[in-house]
C-alpha cells in the first residue's frame, strides 16, 4: 500500500480504537446513556468494519475480505441491537459467526497438527456445553453452537493463531461472562471489568490479522 493511502485509512482504526475505549469508561457517565452510548459501541466495530472494507486487496482474496467486513458489520449491529433486546443482538451475532465460518471453512489449514485439532474440537464441543452450565439456559447454548463452530473454525484456518486463532478464544471468553450473569456463578466484578476489553480485543486482533494475511503483510500457515 502506497504510504498516502495508508495514512487515509489508519485513522478509520484509531477512530475505532476510540469508540471502544470511549464506550468502556464513559458507559456509565449520564452524557453516555441512549443515543450516544448506542452511537459509541455500534462505532467501536462498525469503524473496525469500515477499515477492513478499505484495505481489501483486489485479486482472489477480494471474496475473503468482504466476507470479514460482513461479520464485522453483523457484529456491529448486534452490538447495537443487543443493548435494546437480547434476544434479537444474539440473531445478530449468530449470522456474524455463520459468516464467518464460511469464512475460515474457505482457508483451513491443510495440515493441521494433532493438537490443532484437538483444540478445534474443543472449542465446538466446549464453547455450547460451558455455555450452558453456566446460564442454565438452552436458548444460550443454541447460540454458543455458532459461538464455538466460529471459535472452532477459526482455530483450525490458516490464519495466525496467535492473532485470529487467540482472538476468537476471546470472543469466546467474553460470551462466557456475559452467559455467567444469568446462572449461579457468580464472576463479579470480572464481567463488570473484562467482557467489553475482551470482546474488543477479539474482533481487532481477528480483523487485523485476518486483512494483513490477505495483503501479503503476513504469512499464512
Amino acid at each position: 500500500m502506497a504510504k498516502g493511502a495508508l495514512i487515509e485509512q489508519r485513522p478509520w482504526l484509531l477512530a475505532s480504537i476510540a469508540a471502544a475505549t470511549a464506550f468502556y469508561f464513559l458507559s456509565d457517565n449520564p452524557i453516555f446513556e441512549g443515543t450516544w452510548g448506542l452511537l459509541a459501541k455500534g462505532a467501536s466495530v462498525g469503524l473496525l468494519a469500515l477499515y477492513v472494507a478499505l484495505r481489501v486487496p483486489q485479486g482472489k482474496h477480494r471474496a475473503d475480505g468482504f466476507l470479514l467486513v460482513a461479520a464485522l458489520a453483523l457484529a456491529a449491529c448486534g452490538d447495537v441491537a443487543i443493548e435494546l433486546d437480547f434476544v434479537t443482538g444474539g440473531a445478530f451475532f449468530a449470522a456474524a459467526h455463520v459468516v464467518a465460518v464460511g469464512l475460515y471453512l474457505r482457508n483451513l489449514h491443510r495440515r493441521p497438527s494433532p493438537v490443532q485439532k484437538l483444540i478445534g474440537a474443543a472449542l465446538l464441543i466446549g464453547t455450547p456445553l460451558v455455555s450452558w452450565l453456566l446460564s442454565g439456559n438452552v436458548q444460550i447454548a443454541i447460540y454458543a453452537a455458532f459461538l464455538g463452530a466460529m471459535a472452532s473454525a477459526a482455530w483450525m484456518s490458516h490464519y495466525p493463531r496467535y492473532r485470529v486463532g487467540t482472538g476468537a478464544v476471546l470472543f469466546v471468553l467474553s460470551d462466557w461472562l456475559i452467559f455467567a450473569r444469568m446462572g449461579p456463578v457468580d464472576l463479579e466484578p470480572a464481567n463488570t471489568i473484562l467482557i467489553w476489553p475482551l470482546y474488543y480485543a477479539a474482533q481487532i486482533m481477528i480483523a487485523t490479522g485476518i486483512i494483513q494475511c490477505l495483503r501479503g503483510e503476513q504469512p499464512v500457515r
